[in-house]
């Protein structure tokens, strides 16, 4: 086994031991997948000291979860251990009950905390709300959505909510 097939095989493996923590609070049947396994691919695979990246239709799976993007970038501290997941280009964070939607995420594993930016939208069923940064915490299910600072009145964060909706 090659050196860089040694680094791709304990960083996938990395990341089989993380994704279970960013799909385990995402979603109520995020329980179940954590013992699924981990499927990725991309158009093309990047090696890089302590990180992968995966460029051209990047997906991650597990389960009825997915995190897709144009580029998504796998970052392992020293040991190996997955750290972060960095997307970019058009970003789908998808569980069976809800999805994300921006131009850039970062997952930091370490407190559960996912942050995406730039024309986020965030749907749970037919419930929708829009901003420009949403921090969601995978492990408190708590989440902030901030609008654009724009002009003097600033940008707004907007929301359509149906009772009774999931």
């Amino acid at each position: 086994m090659t050196k860089i097939s040694k680094a791709l095989a304990v960083i996938a493996a990395a990341a089989v031991v993380g994704m279970p923590a960013l799909v385990d609070a995402q979603s109520r049947a995020g329980a179940q997948a954590t013992n699924q396994p981990v499927a990725y691919g991309a158009d093309s695979v990047e090696y890089a000291p302590n990180r992968i990246i995966l460029r051209g239709r990047a997906e991650a799976t597990q389960g009825g979860n997915r995190f897709r993007a144009d580029t998504l970038t796998l970052v392992s501290g020293e040991g190996g251990d997955l750290q972060r997941a960095e997307a970019s280009g058009t970003v789908y964070f998808v569980t069976p009950d809800q999805s994300m939607r921006g131009d850039r995420a970062v997952y930091n594993l370490g407190n559960g905390e996912i942050v995406v930016t730039g024309n986020v939208i965030l749907t749970q069923g037919k419930n929708v709300l829009t901003g420009s940064r949403l921090v969601y915490n995978i492990n408190t299910e708590t989440a902030r959505m901030d609008g654009a600072p724009r002009g003097a009145a600033g940008s707004r964060v907007q929301g359509v909510f149906y009772p009774n909706s999931n």
